[in-house]
């Protein structure tokens, strides 16, 4: 009888957590899905059934967005911005952290305190006096937006890689100093190929960061010929006037600028986990 009543008892507690898991994952996925289906409406059909099936899947709305934002020449500045920006954060912060890691003294240990008190300062704190440095610099261009975003960008990093560089062995460096390596090839070609998991989590939060970030580029670029993917949508979205709600023309951009970003996430996803708690753990 005690068996019974266990099993129906454990019976009972896999159900509410898959009924609590099904809730989450409808919560979770019901803004894609409302993103999805409306970006192949039209006006009228998104306002009086916002939550319907498209009466036909037709892209004509997508590449009509596509033609008002300027997707291909956007696309190739976001890429090219996130690219520098994320090369930049890695390579410094990786470097930065293991010097700090391997000079165990106390003013490594206050830089790097620094670093991670950094990561509680807003940005908005920093943003007015920083463009108005960088325009004074005669940096307040694309060039000054990946700087920009090299600074911000190193304190998280350095946290992560500091806490990773720790389980990297000692003797393994001391073998290959032993075998006649320069710091700099000893760096590449020994310690950084350890170092590949928490590089990808970086990467991928970095790079998801960069590409969606709106106030950063609109501080810096804002109305110029070079403009990012979500400055492009937020432009296109004020032609229509205080005003208007041009719902046609904001699914469908929405969701094609969205999509590079979420299949490099959806390929990178596994090493987000592993990398985030190995490193936050070891620091």
């Amino acid at each position: 009888m005690k068996k019974k009543h266990y099993f129906l008892r454990k019976r009972i507690q896999s159900s509410l957590v898959y009924f609590v898991l099904v809730i989450m994952g409808i919560y979770t996925l019901a803004p894609l899905w409302f993103l999805f289906v409306n970006s192949f409406k039209g006006q009228a059909d998104i306002i009086n059934a916002p939550l319907g099936l498209p009466r036909a899947w037709d892209l004509q709305y997508i590449l009509r967005a596509a033609s008002e934002i300027h997707f291909f020449k956007a696309i190739g500045i976001t890429f090219g911005i996130t690219l520098a920006a994320v090369i930049l954060i890695v390579l410094v912060s990786s470097m930065a952290a293991w010097i700090l890691v391997r000079n165990k003294t106390k003013i490594s240990n206050f830089i790097f305190m620094a670093f991670v008190a950094a990561m509680l300062i807003p940005f908005q704190a920093l943003m007015y006096p920083l463009i108005q440095f960088f325009d004074m610099m005669g940096l307040k261009n694309l060039p000054g937006l990946i700087l920009m975003y090299g600074g911000f960008g190193l304190s998280m990093s350095i946290f992560l890689y500091h806490g990773f560089v720790k389980g990297v062995p000692l003797g393994v460096e001391e073998a290959a100093f032993i075998d006649g390596t320069n710091v700099f090839q000893m760096f590449f070609m020994v310690v950084m190929p350890l170092l590949k998991s928490i590089t990808v989590t970086v990467i991928i939060l970095d790079a998801m960061w960069v590409w969606n970030d709106y106030l950063l580029p609109f501080l810096t670029i804002g109305n110029s010929d070079s403009k990012t993917l979500v400055l492009e949508l937020y432009y296109a979205r004020i032609l229509a006037g205080q005003y208007g709600n041009p719902w046609q023309l904001i699914f469908p951009a929405v969701l094609i600028t969205v999509i590079p970003i979420v299949i490099v996430f959806l390929f990178l996803q596994k090493y987000i986990v592993t990398g985030i708690s190995e490193g936050a753990i070891k620091a």
